[in-house]
């Protein structure tokens, strides 16, 4: 059974899954495990990791339109180290301090390989969910894509200083919070555009064509792209950005801009109601099928 399959199964049988996190009498509450040989390329300083784990809990949290308050984490290595141990709390001290939240502690375990569990809190009152898009919405993505593809690329070459620097993103709650009052539906981008398009689609019944050409990359793309294929794999589908995708009435569009403190850029159209429309034939580019293809764990 894959990645896929699994969360199927869990969804199939806990009926309030679904959305990137948990949302109960208002509090908001999201659980990450990312492992040293699927998430963490050699390279990755300890205090990226704390920074990057941390930060993928506070996406989802940003992808429901919430407000952060905190997060905890399970440190689980093959041994403790002083200097790795402190630099990973920095990080996830500092990835807290961005979005206004703080980190509270966590837990500390022996594991064969360094694994780190994260928990992150919010708060929300009226929860900004995956199922909501409406036929004449339009789709939004904040800021750019590719940035976790194209931090692959500089370790890979031997950049660190510069892979580190684009592995730590920064969680989009501040425009999550800015876009809940227009947002029809809102997820994050952490298994790649396509696929969460196609979430998106699922949940809300709907079909949506996507613009290619309007998908905005981040300026490292192009340094490691090779060619525009290749550059279409790191944005459109390769996924880990966590910027968000959302849908909202055009007419909004402008008031979401102003009112988003990032980028907002609009990347698509969302049709009439689908039931009958399955597999690749829910998402479009251009009217051509859009592949359901991302990140998947264990990959």
């Amino acid at each position: 059974m894959d990645e896929r399959a699994a969360l199927d199964l869990v969804g199939g049988l806990v009926g309030r899954a679904g959305d990137d996190a948990a949302v109960v009498d208002g509090t908001v509450v999201t659980t990450d495990m990312l492992h040293e040989s699927t998430d963490f390329p050699a390279g990755t300083t300890r205090y990226t990791a704390g920074w990057r784990a941390v930060g993928a809990s506070l996406s989802d949290v940003a992808a429901m339109g919430a407000t952060a308050t905190a997060a905890v984490a399970v440190y689980g290595a093959p041994a403790f180290d002083a200097a790795e141990l402190e630099a990973f709390l920095s990080g996830a001290r500092d990835v807290c301090e961005r979005v206004d939240a703080e980190y509270v502690g966590g837990d500390l375990d022996g594991h064969d390989e360094f694994t780190v569990a994260s928990t992150a809190l919010g708060e929300i009152d009226d929860p900004v969910t995956r199922s909501g898009a409406n036929a004449g919405d339009v789709v939004c993505v904040t800021g750019g894509l590719g940035r976790s593809a194209a931090a692959l690329r500089a370790f890979d070459a031997g950049d660190v200083d510069r892979a580190n620097e684009l592995f730590q993103f920064t969680p989009r709650v501040a425009a999550g919070r800015a876009l809940a009052p227009y947002a029809t539906a809102m997820m994050d981008s952490s298994d790649g555009l396509a696929r969460s398009l196609h979430q998106l689609a699922a949940a809300s019944d709907c079909t949506v064509d996507v613009d290619e050409a309007a998908v905005p990359a981040v300026d490292a793309v192009a340094d490691y792209a090779t060619d525009d294929a290749d550059a279409r794999e790191m944005t459109v589908f390769f996924g880990e950005d966590f910027e968000l995708v959302c849908t909202l009435p055009e007419r909004d569009v402008a008031a979401a801009r102003d009112a988003c403190p990032v980028d907002l850029t609009v990347v698509g159209d969302v049709a009439a109601a689908a039931a009958d429309a399955g597999g690749d034939a829910a998402v479009t580019a251009g009217g051509d099928a859009l592949p359901d293809r991302g990140f998947t764990h264990g990959d």
